[in-house]
C-alpha cells in the first residue's frame, strides 16, 4: 500500500493508520465552531434514519467512516470492482473525520441545495401545456439530456427507478418533486 492510504492492515490483523487520520479524528473529537446546529435541520424521523445509516456504513463500529468501511458498504451491495482512489475521494469531502455530526452536516449541506417543492413543480408545469400533471418519460428524458447542466444515461435511468411512471411512459412530475424534496416512503 502506498502511503496516501489511509489505513493499512498489518500481518496480524490490527489496523495501523496513516498519521493524517489520527488528526483528522482528532479534530473531528474538537467541538465545531458552527452558528447553527444541525440537528435542528431535520426532524427526529430523520435524524434516527441518518444515524441508522450512518451505523450501517460505519462497518468496523469505531463512531467513524473512513475508506474501507466505504469498501464493505460497496462490497455488500454487491460492487467489488469500486477504486481506492474513488473511496478516499468520498472520505477527503468531508472537512475531518467523518463521526455522526460530520455526516449529518455534509448531509445538510448536500440537500441544502435542493429547491423547495413547490418551485420544481413550478418547472415541470411549464413542460406541461395542457397542466396533466404527467410528461412522456422520453420527453423529459430528452429534455434532461440535451440541455443546460446535461443529464448522464445513467443519472435517468436512476431517476426513472424512482419516478411513478404508467404504463403508457408518462410520468407523475408531481408525485417526483415530493420524492425529491422529501424522499420515498416505505410501502
Amino acid at each position: 500500500m502506498s502511503p496516501e492510504t489511509w489505513t493499512t492492515i498489518g500481518q496480524d490483523n490490527q489496523q495501523t493508520w496513516h498519521p493524517d487520520v489520527k488528526e483528522r479524528r482528532r479534530e473531528a473529537r474538537r467541538p465545531q465552531n458552527s452558528t447553527s446546529n444541525v440537528f435542528s435541520m431535520f426532524d427526529q424521523k430523520q435524524i434516527q434514519e441518518f444515524k441508522e445509516a450512518f451505523s450501517m456504513i460505519d462497518a468496523n463500529r469505531d463512531g467513524f467512516i473512513d475508506k474501507i468501511d466505504l469498501k464493505d458498504t460497496y462490497a455488500s451491495l454487491g460492487v467489488r470492482d469500486i477504486k481506492m482512489e474513488k473511496l478516499e475521494a468520498m472520505v477527503l469531502e468531508a472537512p475531518t473525520a467523518i463521526n455522526f455530526t460530520v455526516f449529518l452536516n455534509m448531509l445538510a449541506d448536500k440537500l441544502h441545495g435542493t429547491d423547495p417543492e413547490d418551485t420544481i413543480v413550478q418547472a415541470f408545469k411549464l413542460l406541461d401545456p395542457e397542466q396533466k400533471g404527467l410528461l412522456h418519460k422520453d420527453y423529459i428524458s430528452g429534455l434532461l439530456m440535451s440541455q443546460a447542466d446535461k443529464f448522464t444515461k445513467e443519472e435517468i435511468d436512476q431517476m426513472l427507478e424512482i419516478a411513478p411512471v404508467d404504463v403508457a411512459g408518462n410520468l407523475d412530475y408531481k408525485s417526483l418533486c415530493y420524492i425529491i424534496t422529501h424522499g420515498q416512503e416505505e410501502e
